[in-house]
């Protein structure tokens, strides 16, 4: 039997477009574009490892947006980006 392997990223992307490829595609929305650091950890832990961060905060824009959720690693509110705590960025593996 011949092995199976992954196609390239870019023909993923090119397929199904950037969100196909996003670390948050199978998290539910309620995560997603949740307004609560709690919440939405676990979607901010999915952009730490993302191939398409930078290109899923164009598309989403947040501040022009008056967005709320999780966009290009950022916690969003009313398009304003949310300040975490020390304890949110820890949980998150990195620092803002």
């Amino acid at each position: 039997m011949p092995a199976v392997s992954a196609p390239p990223l870019a023909e993923v992307l090119e397929f199904f477009g950037w969100r196909a490829a996003a670390a948050c595609v199978d998290l539910p929305p309620e995560v997603v574009f949740s307004r609560r650091p709690a919440t939405a950890a676990p979607a901010l832990t999915a952009c730490g490892r993302c191939p398409v961060v930078a290109r899923c905060l164009e598309a989403v824009a947040p501040a022009e947006s008056w967005f709320d959720g999780v966009s290009g690693g950022r916690l969003w509110r009313n398009g304003r980006p949310v300040p975490l705590d020390g304890a949110s960025r820890r949980r998150r593996g990195r620092r803002i």
